[in-house]
């Protein structure tokens, strides 16, 4: 991984070098030759790429996918990832309708009636990467709420393995979601695929769902044309943290769920200096162990006191704020531009899509809700998961640690683990 450290020069201003820090890292890929190509191409085009760089032993000669595939992997999953999937499912969905608001109506003095309503979008694209490992929980957190909102079409793309096929899990939680229309296509081809359509796909309002380099640069190229989500992931910890925590810290955010990634910063803010050289040398150790993070940038901040991390949180605005703090259910009432807030040092990302963190939230000054009901923008949603104790943690490791090692990331099972 990529480590750097920054002197406190203020939130703002630490979060402005941080950010300038990240622009002097490798460029993103350029995706302008592929958008060309879809747009110009449409179907054989996507077809043509897919084959190139996925379906490599064994090309395919559709981007559509049966439904009936989908239906039948739901029906032959093993009963113990089904549990985690249906559990996953449940907690998502709980939160999801509870973000729902009722309509109002306001009577003003001079006569005019103004009624407030939320509006589901009416198309919604979800990208599950299939590269590395597979991502069915991705397909969970943006397709439920997606349906809770009220969205009416669901389109899921992911990129299929070298035999031209996708995942039985990817295909087991669209059946779940009852995803409308599955293609099997991935890379900066399918996100122009969903934003512009093609001959046999329907454009949508909105693409949700993670991606390597590729995908989030073509995110960033469409974001004029369809809603999009973009990531930035930060942590504090307190000045005391135990052993064992300790070294979760250095684990948890960079190599579990967040996905580290050359563009997607990590930021990593303690008051203490030990424990900041405990982070870098447990990141560092485990980073080794998997080559996809060498790129992946962290940022550690040392800042004067906790009440200055909250600020530094906010100047940087991340999708996912970690609170490693004892007292963390009070800090995250400070936060404000944190897309998602784990409180508490059993609040680990790792476990958020087993108990129903949402996936699609925007990561920028402006955050946007991304799906269902259209919020004012200086009311954005946030989600806010609380931890607890060790125990609670536990009780959703049963399914935890059968569904994230299948996702095939290694970190996650030492989260579940501790």
């Amino acid at each position: 991984m990529r480590v750097e450290r920054f002197e406190w020069e203020g939130a703002t201003a630490t979060a402005i070098r941080i950010r300038g820090w990240r622009s002097a890292l490798p460029e993103s890929p350029d995706v302008g030759k592929i958008f060309q190509q879809v747009v110009k191409g449409g179907d054989q085009a996507v077809l043509a790429l897919t084959n190139l760089h996925d379906a490599t032993e064994r090309g395919r000669e559709s981007l559509e996918v049966d439904p009936g595939l989908a239906a039948n992997a739901l029906e032959g999953l093993d009963p113990v990832l089904r549990e985690a999937f249906d559990l996953a499912a449940a907690n998502i969905r709980a939160v999801a309708e509870a973000q729902l608001g009722d309509p109002a109506r306001v009577e003003l003095p001079e006569g005019q009636i103004v009624t407030v309503r939320e509006v589901a979008l009416g198309a919604a694209g979800i990208y599950a990467p299939g590269g590395r490992a597979a991502y069915p929980s991705s397909v969970l957190m943006c397709a439920i709420p997606a349906r809770v909102a009220g969205v009416e079409r669901l389109a899921l793309a992911s990129p299929p393995g070298p035999d031209g096929e996708l995942s039985d899990l990817i295909l087991a939680a669209a059946a779940l979601c009852e995803v409308d229309e599955i293609y099997a296509m991935g890379g900066a081809q399918a996100i122009f695929a969903l934003a512009y359509g093609t001959e046999a796909i329907e454009s949508v309002d909105v693409v949700a769902g993670p991606g390597n380099a590729w995908v989030r640069e073509a995110k960033r190229a469409v974001s004029g044309v369809v809603r999009i989500r973009l990531a930035r992931r930060t942590l504090g910890a307190d000045g005391a943290p135990r052993p064992r925590h300790r070294s979760r810290v250095g684990r948890a955010r960079p190599l579990c769920a967040g996905g580290a990634r050359a563009d997607s910063p990590l930021l990593a803010v303690a008051v203490e200096a030990e424990v900041l050289d405990a982070l870098e040398a447990a990141t560092l150790s485990a980073a080794a162990e998997r080559p996809g993070v060498q790129d992946a940038p962290l940022a550690l901040v040392q800042v004067p006191d906790l009440s200055d991390g909250i600020d530094l949180a906010n100047a940087f605005a991340p999708e996912h704020l970690q609170l490693m703090e004892e007292h963390a259910a009070l800090l995250a009432d400070r936060v404000t531009t944190a897309g998602c807030v784990f409180a508490g040092r059993h609040a680990a990302t790792a476990f958020g899509d087993i108990r129903g963190r949402l996936e699609p939230r925007p990561a920028d000054r402006r955050r946007r809700p991304l799906l269902g009901p259209a919020r004012p923008g200086c009311l954005p949603p946030q989600d806010r998961h609380r931890g607890g104790s060790r125990r609670g943690g536990g009780e959703a490791c049963p399914t935890g640690r059968r569904h994230r090692p299948r996702r095939g990331i290694p970190g996650a099972r030492r989260v579940s683990d501790d």
